[in-house]
């Protein structure tokens, strides 16, 4: 699933590869997929891309952007985009293709669920595409730890640390898959409830959200996720499916289990990061 991290490795990608590129032809729609959301008639698609230009590409919350002068794509969630160079051989199955001037095609594939959404600048309406248009990254100076503090709004010191950091677009982009490494680099259970918080707690948490998420993007995004050309990204995630049972990296007494909690699982170190 798209997150912040692999959104910024993608949009990096695409921007080195493909920006200047003319768009020579699209295919929408091509494999029907119930929980694949398209902003317009997929057909129109191609008749609204076709001749233009990628102008750039940045990461928005979880989601990438593309900039076709003026004529905006962007993908979130569900969507796994993959480069294809001229000559390969192209996917059986695929919600959008976009092929370039030099022969390379753009593969967006819908996995559970995912939108493709194309737009004019200031003409979508989106909540989580305006919430994250709004928000600074984590990634940006801007995510300082004023910004952070007033995160903490009246109502929120009931919520568990999971539901606070990785619900209500809080923070755009930040999900359930790189919460789980954050809250372990501060050390700090998925359940502990915020109002139980002090001051030192605050500021590890806000140091692990910043520094995470950083290491992640910087090291080609989660083990767990593909960049553009099919790799997997060069982070080695800490606490998820890969390491449950094994010994915890950091205190080297505890153990990594894994509980289901808030609609979702949860990994944690049973020694340093107690309830």
């Amino acid at each position: 699933m798209l997150e912040i991290p692999e959104a910024a490795v993608l949009a990096g990608q695409v921007q080195g590869r493909l920006a200047g590129m003319e768009v020579r032809d699209v295919v929408a729609g091509a494999s029907p997929h119930k929980f694949a959301w398209f902003t317009k008639d997929p057909e129109s698609y191609r008749s609204l891309l076709v001749g233009r230009r990628l102008k750039s590409s940045k990461e928005l919350g979880g989601m990438v952007e593309l900039d076709f002068d003026g004529m905006k794509l962007a993908f979130c969630d569900g969507v796994s985009l993959r480069l294809y160079e001229k000559g390969e051989k192209l996917p059986a199955k695929h919600q959008l293709l976009v092929t370039f001037d030099d022969g390379s095609s753009l593969a967006a594939s819908v996995q559970m669920y995912g939108g493709i959404s194309l737009f004019t600048e200031g003409s979508y309406d989106n909540v989580y595409y305006l919430n994250a248009r709004l928000k600074p990254s984590p990634l940006s100076p801007a995510f300082d730890y004023e910004h952070f503090l007033g995160l903490f709004k009246p109502g929120t010191d009931t919520l568990s640390l999971k539901a606070f950091l990785a619900t209500e677009q809080r923070v755009p982009g930040l999900g359930n898959g790189v919460l789980q490494d954050i809250l372990h680099e501060a050390r700090l259970n998925p359940r502990k409830k915020v109002s139980t918080l002090d001051e030192g707690m605050k500021r590890a948490l806000f140091r692990a959200v910043k520094d995470v998420l950083a290491r992640m993007r910087d090291e080609g995004g989660r083990d767990v996720e593909t960049d553009l050309y099919g790799n997997h990204g060069g982070y080695r995630t800490r606490m998820g499916r890969n390491t449950l049972g094994s010994a915890c990296a950091a205190c080297k007494g505890g153990t990594v289990v894994k509980e289901t909690y808030l609609g979702g699982s949860v990994y944690y170190c049973d020694k340093c990061q107690r309830k």
